[in-house]
């Protein structure tokens, strides 16, 4: 599809936006999902696209943090490539079948997950001690890869919340581990996709220089400002995305919901 100037500068500052979000927060495809969708790319193709953009967003939050000391390499490499393998797992699934038979299930969680964040009353930026085998830390990182290479929405939050709570790191530790982590889960999806052909390249790499500059942004103010900012984003984050989910009214969810009260 060929898209207008407009077009792309309205795309191109979605992006910037949505990177600093992410950054900080993670569900900065809640916009720019719904930013191409709405210029006229097709599912498959703004799945892709919001890859590719996003993957250099992220790309940047890792070289962010981790020139600060934040990221652990060494425990963490293992964690990378198995979301790596799992994403890849998901995206080739993504190509077969329909990601919407996941769609009525995301937003409970997310819902959950905001409340997490709401009640837990010492989220800080100090990391605990928890005896959780790091065979765990593989799982999840497995399964999170693999949802978030066949469907996205709110994978940042799920690995997030995973790190914080059950494997005890402090907030800003556990943001900048997501990122290296979903760095490593939108390469594999990305790199599937690119091969399948689903992906809009000039608007992509557009978008990918602002997703990098809104991620240098946001990683910069969540180290400044530390839990003071990150908590309320990411329970606007998560029921933002809830929103965003429900109000399709293919959403299996919504359907229910809406038969219920009718």
């Amino acid at each position: 599809m060929e898209l207008t100037v407009e077009m792309i500068g309205f795309l191109v500052a979605v992006a910037f936006v949505a990177g600093t979000i992410d950054a900080i927060a993670g569900g900065g495809g809640l916009l720019t999902l719904p930013a191409l969708l709405a210029v006229g790319a097709s599912p498959a193709a703004t799945i892709g696209t919001n890859k590719l953009q996003s993957t250099f967003g992220v790309a940047t939050a890792v070289l962010t943090f981790a020139r600060k000391g934040r990221i652990d390499f060494r425990r963490f490499a293992k964690p990378a490539l198995a979301a790596f393998l799992g994403s890849a797992a998901g995206a080739f699934v993504l190509t077969r079948v329909d990601p919407t038979i996941l769609s009525g299930l995301i937003p409970v969680l997310l819902v959950a997950m905001a409340i997490y964040y709401a009640l837990k009353p010492n989220l800080g930026d100090e990391d605990r001690h928890v005896r959780a085998r790091p065979i765990l830390l593989l799982a999840f990182a497995a399964v999170i890869g693999c949802y978030d290479g066949f469907f996205g929405p709110g994978a940042g939050s799920f690995y997030t919340t995973a790190l914080i709570a059950v494997f005890g790191l402090g907030t800003i530790n556990a943001i900048a581990h997501t990122k290296l982590l979903n760095f490593s889960s939108n390469l594999a999806s990305l790199m599937v996709l690119l091969a399948a052909g689903e992906v809009m390249l000039v608007a992509g790499l557009l978008m990918a220089v602002a997703s990098m500059a809104g991620a240098f942004l946001g990683a910069h103010s969540t180290m400044r400002f530390g839990t003071r900012a990150v908590r309320p984003l990411l329970i606007i984050m998560c029921l933002g995305l809830t929103a965003n989910l429900l109000s399709d009214p293919a959403n299996p969810l919504t359907a229910l919901i809406t038969n219920w009260l009718g």
